[in-house]
């Protein structure tokens, strides 16, 4: 199964990630299937391939909490119960 989460790189105490797609199953650093943003906690930047993620929701695949909460807040996807 795939899914949307984040990938930890940057310094100690200083972290940054890039969104991507990667199987459940694998490591939060291991090899990713396709890089489609970018998000730093520290200065809240965000960048967010907008087109590639919805080919990516479309297929099925889906996001981690922590991801689906930033593809609301980017408006990217509504909010829906699911």
């Amino acid at each position: 199964m795939l899914k949307i989460r984040l990938k930890r790189f940057g310094r100690k105490r200083i972290p940054c990630y890039r969104i991507v797609v990667m199987r459940s199953t694998s490591k939060r650093d291991g090899l990713a299937i396709k890089e489609i943003g970018f998000y730093n906690p520290i200065t809240n930047q965000v960048k967010l391939n907008k087109e590639e993620i919805l080919v990516f929701l479309k297929n099925g695949v889906k996001p981690t909490k922590t991801v689906f909460n930033l593809l609301v807040k980017n408006n990217i996807i509504t909010k829906k119960i699911v």
